[in-house]
């Protein structure tokens, strides 16, 4: 604009006789500008306002900095959780497996943790896709980890006959899906120990052949349905918290399980690689300053 306001500027010395019809050049101009200005600013104002209109409905929430496969990927921590997916998926002798339950002893040992990470960092591969299910009825705490808001879930499907296409829930990561816990049951055991909860362990196993999927389970001693959840399953992983969990408490799940079961014990809270502890564990990785169940 300041280019044509110098060239008629010039026509005003050059050439006096034309003032008049440069007044009237200039007057047009001006006022054809600010009809565009007003008609750009009143557009900027509507698009604003949808906008903000739009960002009204968009509710946002926390994700637990424990992710740290998801947010800090190149972080020691999510190198030991790739460790532990390629223990897992390239396993020496037979078939990796595709449904994985995480357990622990006892509660706070990091179970959840590990059961998050795990499932990112195989859902970071090009063409792995997982599911993760919260079974831990009594207190839930995978999808607060992921900045979800509470909701429906796994309660809902096995009390209430929910479909569950309309249960599950996207996470950040697109290859990562979430059945949430759901609402505190007042009778977790019997819901997980019900034949529905078998048909759907049944269901989504041939549903979802073409993903892993990803138990988070309450620890064994203090429920009697996570017992029922591990005879369906391919494979357990054992979470204990170094320093904490003896000897005897993970020989005893193994028992519980059988060793055929057992995929590896993970040591939670380590300082350092813990390397082959308690006589079976195919392989130990430490955790930096997490407690999480």
């Amino acid at each position: 604009m300041g280019n044509i306001f110098k060239t008629l500027g010039k026509r005003k010395q050059d050439i006096t006789g034309e003032q008049n019809s440069v007044d009237d050049s200039i007057d047009e101009i001006v006022s054809d500008t600010d009809d565009s200005i007003d008609e750009a600013i009143q557009a900027t104002d509507d698009s604003m306002a949808e906008t903000i209109s739009d960002e009204e409905d968009i509710v946002t929430y926390y994700i637990d900095p424990a992710l740290v496969t998801g947010l800090e990927p190149q972080s020691i921590e999510a190198e030991q959780f790739r460790l532990l997916k390629n223990n897992i998926l390239f396993p020496e002798k037979g078939t990796p497996p595709r449904s994985i339950m995480l357990t622990s002893f006892s509660p706070s040992e990091g179970k959840s943790f590990v059961a998050a990470n795990l499932a990112i960092s195989i859902a970071q591969n090009i063409d792995e896709y997982v599911l993760l299910l919260d079974c831990d009825l009594r207190s839930p705490s995978i999808h607060p980890m992921f900045g979800l808001a509470d909701g429906p879930g796994l309660s809902e499907y096995l009390s209430e006959n929910r479909p569950l296409t309309s249960l599950l829930v996207k996470t950040f990561l697109d290859k990562l899906t979430i059945l949430p816990a759901g609402e505190i049951p007042d009778n977790p055991s019997e819901l997980l120990s019900s034949d529905r909860m078998k048909r759907l362990i049944s269901e989504i196993k041939k549903r979802y052949a073409d993903r892993y999927i990803i138990f988070d389970t309450s620890p064994p001693y203090l429920t009697s349905e996570t017992n029922a959840i591990s005879r369906q399953v391919d494979g357990i992983v054992i979470v204990v918290q170094q320093g904490k969990t003896r000897k005897k408490d993970v020989m005893d799940l193994i028992d519980i399980y059988g060793k055929e079961k057992i995929l590896g014990v993970v040591y939670n809270f380590a300082s350092r690689r813990s390397g082959y502890g308690y006589g079976y564990g195919k392989y130990g990785y430490g955790k930096y300053g997490y407690g999480r169940k």
